[in-house]
């Protein structure tokens, strides 16, 4: 079985896959020896841990090197968070995808705002890109849809309307190839669960300080949940209190 198999079948609903998302092969070595099952980045713990803002300001080139060696560093499967893709048309998107693939990772997650902006793809225009992304991947690679609406919106507007936009992408996501939909900034298990019951990818939440727990996340219906930042965030914070107390 290959590792795209393996990662795949790691998302189950109700069983959610947990990734604790690292930045560099250090910390995919250290999560890895956790037994972890797959290894994921963050996009914006690789921009924090090399001096870079997020969407897109790391290197594309620093960001296929980097992949790479988290894949060299670990024996399991890799997911990067591509964030847009690098790109906006299909030639690019396809190109990059490839590119992508030859680091060795075997999933991504790729993102519907348009990078940069606070303006999301229009549905499908965002299922167009997905196909693009699919075309230059192959078949076998784990791209996990991602909508940024409720990263967009306060999370006192998340609301049944809103979970009905996020159902449509999701479905249309599927038809267009993705394998698996990613709702970050969603703690509201209701909707949660309505969006996992409607759309036929596995559905991706992100881990929030103070929100659900895995089990309750489990409960509504999600197959995998991310870290995120939090992980870098939380190691940098204890880096710093370390080094202020060595300095006493």
């Amino acid at each position: 079985m290959s590792k795209f198999e393996d990662f795949a079948r790691l998302h189950v609903q109700g069983q959610p896959l947990v990734l604790f998302n690292v930045w560099d092969a250090g910390s995919a070595a250290a999560v890895a020896k956790s037994g972890a099952t797959a290894i994921a980045t963050g996009s914006a713990s690789v921009s924090m841990a090399n001096g870079y803002g997020d969407a897109e300001q790391v290197p594309l080139d620093f960001a296929l090197a980097n992949a790479e060696r988290i894949v060299n560093a670990v024996e399991l499967p890799v997911t990067i968070d591509f964030e847009g893709g690098y790109a906006y048309g299909s030639v690019e998107l396809g190109e990059n995808a490839r590119r992508l693939v030859e680091t060795g990772a075997i999933g991504c997650n790729f993102e519907d705002q348009v990078v940069g902006t606070d303006r999301l793809y229009e549905v499908a225009e965002q299922a167009a890109r997905i196909t693009a992304l699919r075309n230059g991947a192959g078949e076998n690679f784990f791209i996990n849809a991602r909508t940024d609406l409720f990263l967009k919106a306060p999370s006192k507007e998340h609301d049944g309307s809103l979970a009905e936009q996020a159902m449509v992408r999701g479905k249309a996501y599927a038809d267009a190839g993705a394998n698996g939909f990613f709702i970050p900034g969603l703690a509201d298990l209701s909707l949660v669960e309505r969006i996992a019951n409607a759309v036929s990818l596995p559905v991706n939440a992100m881990h929030l300080p103070a929100g659900p727990s895995r089990s309750q996340w489990a409960s509504a219906g999600i197959a995998r949940v991310s870290h995120g930042p939090f992980p870098f965030m939380d190691m940098q914070k204890w880096l710093t209190e370390q080094a202020a107390a060595a300095l006493v």
